[in-house]
């Protein structure tokens, strides 16, 4: 599941890697709009599948599948350079608890219609912030596409709290990005640890592991497939 200022494409790499190993992969639409709505449509998804399933959330993808890991047939959790929030916390309370990233201060703010009521905030990274705050690592001619074709996140996505920790109940993996300017490393650590995740750390990986090390990510992805089939 991709996260914030991205889509499912930013996956590609990595999908590419799993099929070659034989992985059955689907990589679904986020719907960023908040995270109790777009938990339930990636448990919904993920009942829908017949068989185990191995969610795999990058970043704010991080807190969904905390959420929607709860549904039956979910045996293990992924987290790609994500959140891992415990029950009752928020993207915002979690990411308090360590100094910010250079992302919070290079969001830029919209609005978009929400029906009978006044227009709500959602945001993207600014353009020219995003090639060092998103993916460092990216050759600068891909990050230009990347930063064009993001997606905003709904900001109140941002203070919502996660009603269920799937972590307590079902493993999970963790994919720490060394250098990521988009969550503080600090607080991919803290999240994947107090899940009691089996941790890998990439040094000098961005925030855009998957798109800059898609071999990496699936191995790790692989790792939990393996251990949960």
């Amino acid at each position: 599941m991709h996260g914030a200022f991205a889509d499912a494409a930013s996956w590609s790499g990595v999908i590419e890697e799993l099929q070659s190993h034989g992985v059955p992969v689907i990589a679904p639409p986020n719907p960023l709009r908040g995270l109790a709505s777009d938990a339930a449509y990636v448990a919904s998804v993920a009942s829908q599948i017949d068989g185990p399933v191995v969610l795999v959330g990058h970043s704010y993808g991080g807190a969904l599948i905390t959420v929607a890991g709860t549904t039956e047939n979910v045996v293990g959790l992924v987290y790609v350079a994500a959140y891992a929030l415990e029950e009752g916390e928020s993207l915002g309370e979690l990411q308090g608890r360590f100094p910010l990233s250079p992302l919070v201060s290079n969001l830029k703010q919209w609005t978009y219609p929400v029906p009978g009521g006044e227009p709500a905030v959602e945001v993207t990274i600014a353009e020219d912030a995003f090639p060092s705050v998103f993916a460092a690592d990216v050759p600068v001619e891909v990050t230009k596409i990347l930063a064009a074709a993001q997606r905003p996140l709904a900001a109140a996505a941002f203070e919502e709290k996660a009603p269920a920790a799937a972590w307590k109940t079902k493993p999970s993996w963790a994919l720490v990005a060394g250098a990521d300017n988009a969550i503080n490393p600090e607080v991919e650590r803290f999240g994947a640890k107090r899940a009691g995740a089996t941790i890998v750390e990439i040094e000098g990986a961005s925030h855009a592991v998957a798109v800059s090390q898609p071999k990496a990510v699936a191995e790790l992805i692989r790792d939990a497939v393996r251990a949960t089939g």
